[in-house]
């Protein structure tokens, strides 16, 4: 029996550290932007919950302006812990979303340190991860795909950015869709 499919029941959205010390430095840093962005208007329009953290802010800075502007309202929990799972207000923040939400898409950076380490702290207590491989990266090509090599070891499911948001929709006749439809016509890079 495979992993349930994801759902906008199911599913919370977490954009790891696209900081602005930290961002323009990682291999193919206008992907991971523009997918995280993506992936942000998506959760938007379909209602999914969001949680945006950064890695010790004081010292790598805020989330990037063009990442920022798409998710208002959102107050990113501050770390110096690697693995948001080892972050006592992330989980708390986690907890409040809601117990039936038991699947992450994950976005951000670095793929081999923050996201990777926020996957197995995830997936050892038993969420389901999913991995929006283009819309994480690391200083390093290597360090990207070694990372996404360890999660899916771990049993994190590595997927596209598309790839969710279609999997979640379903559907092409939602009002959801449509409003989608115009932000995922425009390329974003592989």
């Amino acid at each position: 029996m495979g992993l349930p499919i994801l759902s906008r029941e199911n599913a919370v959205l977490l954009i790891i550290d696209p900081q602005e010390k930290l961002l323009p430095k990682v291999f193919q840093p206008e992907r991971v932007a523009a997918n995280t962005i993506l992936l942000a208007k998506f959760a938007h329009i379909m209602d999914l919950p969001m949680v945006v953290t950064t890695q010790y802010e004081k010292g790598i800075g805020p989330i990037v302006e063009e990442i920022a502007r798409e998710i208002p309202g959102q107050s990113p929990i501050d770390k110096v812990e690697f693995g948001c799972f080892n972050n006592t207000a992330f989980l708390k923040h986690l907890e409040q979303i809601s117990s039936s939400r038991n699947t992450l898409i994950l976005s951000g950076i670095e793929s081999h340190i923050c996201v990777a380490q926020t996957a197995l702290g995830a997936l050892e207590i038993g969420y389901i991860v999913h991995v929006a491989s283009d819309a994480i990266s690391s200083r390093t090509e290597w360090n990207w795909k070694i990372g996404l090599d360890r999660m899916r070891e771990a049993g994190a499911i590595i997927s596209s950015t598309e790839m969710i948001i279609y999997e979640v929709m379903k559907r092409s006749n939602l009002s959801e869709f449509k409003a989608m439809l115009p932000h995922l016509k425009r390329p974003v890079g592989t």
